[in-house]
C-alpha cells in the first residue's frame, strides 16, 4: 500500500446486530439463528457480540437477489 492509498483508506464499518436487523427488517433472533446455522451474512465475533462488515451484508444481499427476468 503506497502513501496516497493509505491516506485515503477507510476501514469498512462494523455494524451491530441491531443495525443489521433494522437494515434487513428481521428480528435479532433470526440473525443469531442464521449465524449458529452458518447461514445469513458472515459475521465477526468481537468478544461476546457479533459485528458485520457493511460490504459482507451487501455481498450477501447481492447473492440472494432474484435473477433478472
Amino acid at each position: 500500500m503506497n502513501a496516497s492509498t493509505a491516506a485515503g483508506w477507510q476501514p469498512d464499518p462494523l455494524l451491530t446486530i441491531d443495525d443489521v436487523a433494522a437494515w434487513l427488517g428481521k428480528p435479532k433472533n433470526t440473525l443469531y439463528a442464521w449465524h449458529s446455522r452458518g447461514k445469513g451474512p458472515r459475521a465477526i465475533r468481537v468478544g461476546n457480540t457479533l459485528r458485520y462488515r457493511r460490504t459482507e451484508i451487501e455481498r450477501w444481499l447481492d447473492a440472494h437477489t432474484d435473477p433478472e427476468r
